[in-house]
């Protein structure tokens, strides 16, 4: 008859979680072959081994957020955005690997609610609080022999937190081999593609007014686009449609395919900007 086992005495579960885990062998050989992908956390400590090796010695940390979009958008709006866009510019690039998104960045003040957390679905950090995980992301790329280390942000409110995360370990990091860069142009250049939906795709937003908020929705042809790719439920297609409200400021989403097929187009345009833009600062580094 089986018994159950004793709980463990607090000082002996100490003792074995004090253990070394037994390390592998860091030379040891690929026992299969990996995968194609670009994600870091897709991928074995092997896969990531064998790529820096093959001199794939960038990496690209993306910092989205989860914030409130309106009635129709969801919250993970920037995340899904950069689960394509980081995708596609560490494939033009050629020689990049990407982290994992930075979901959680600043929104507003959590005590006394302010900016997007006044709306719920929003999830905020503190500033500092952000700051720390990206050094702490970046320092350990850094030390797994990743060179050049690229932060994009694909909201406003990310952008002082990763520069001044670039400026304190570059400082520190004088004379060593790795270096960060904040590329600003991710999202500043044509900012939400306003030029490129006008000029390229013959889209004509209303008010002709480049802002986020643009409308009450906090939503625009550029995002839900590019959200639709990854899954149009995240913009509510169906539901819209049957309500005769799939619009977003004065453009009709339908056809889907055709809203779908558009947000490939500006992903690839969003990925052209970002790859050289990082050329350049790595370049003139």
């Amino acid at each position: 008859m089986r018994t159950k086992s004793a709980p463990l005495n607090g000082l002996l579960l100490t003792w074995l979680l004090s253990l070394p885990i037994a390390a592998q062998d860091l030379d040891m050989p690929r026992p299969i072959d990996g995968i194609d992908t670009v994600w870091l956390e897709e991928m074995t400590w092997l896969d990531v081994r064998e790529a820096l090796a093959e001199g794939k010695t960038t990496a690209i940390v993306p910092t989205g957020g989860i914030e409130h979009n309106g009635p129709y958008v969801a919250a993970g709006k920037h995340n899904f955005v950069l689960s394509v866009t980081a995708e596609a510019i560490a494939q033009e690039l050629g020689n990049a690997l990407v982290a994992p998104v930075v979901k959680f960045v600043p929104e507003g003040d959590i005590d006394e609610p302010s900016g997007h957390m006044r709306y719920h679905a929003t999830l905020s950090v503190r500033e500092d609080t952000f700051v720390a995980l990206l050094t702490d992301i970046v320092g350990s790329l850094a030390a797994h022999g990743f060179t050049d280390i690229v932060l994009i942000g694909d909201s406003g409110g990310n952008v002082s937190g990763m520069q001044t995360t670039a400026d304190t370990l570059n400082e520190q990091w004088m004379g060593s081999p790795a270096r960060v860069y904040h590329i600003a142009e991710y999202y500043r250049e044509d900012m939400y593609s306003c030029e490129y939906l006008k000029a390229e795709l013959g889209i004509f937003q209303q008010p002709d007014n480049c802002v986020a908020t643009r409308n009450e929705f906090h939503d625009d042809y550029h995002y839900s686009s590019i959200v639709a790719t990854t899954d149009p439920t995240r913009i509510r297609a169906q539901q819209r449609m049957d309500r005769g409200l799939f619009s977003i400021n004065g453009v009709d989403l339908s056809p889907l395919e055709r809203t779908i097929a558009n947000g490939r187009r500006l992903v690839a345009y969003r990925a052209e900007i970002t790859a050289r833009a990082i050329r350049t600062a790595i370049g003139e580094n």
